[in-house]
């Protein structure tokens, strides 16, 4: 599945927008941001986590409430979907991945979030 390629939406001021796989982050605990697929599918890769879906949340057929499953934290309550049918449900909403790639100490940090920019309650 090809992505388009589509920007980031909304007012980002305090995040360090990613478009490529080659970009990394100005300093650690930085806040970024980004709607590139690679991108995303690498930082989730790099955890060894899945993409998923709360069960429970999905609208006519259709993904709900987006996550990763992320090994040895319970995520017992998630259900896999596919990153075709993640990236799809992303793409649909108009998502921002907001995340970091390492806190402050340099230690891996799993820290991520998805905004709706159109939505002021996201």
């Amino acid at each position: 599945m090809a992505q388009e390629k589509r920007p980031v939406q909304g007012d980002h001021k305090y995040e360090q927008e990613i478009t490529s796989t080659e970009e990394h982050e100005e300093r650690p605990g930085r806040s970024l941001v980004t709607t590139d697929h690679d991108v995303i599918r690498r930082w989730a890769e790099e955890r060894d986590a899945r993409p998923a879906t709360v069960p429970g949340t999905e609208h006519e057929g259709r993904p709900g409430v987006l996550r990763f499953d992320f090994p040895g934290y319970g995520g017992g309550d998630l259900q896999e979907i596919s990153w075709e049918d993640w990236f799809r449900t992303f793409d649909e909403r108009k998502l921002n991945f907001i995340y970091q790639e390492h806190k402050k100490d340099g230690q891996q940090s799993n820290f991520f979030r998805l905004e709706n920019p159109d939505r002021e309650d996201a």
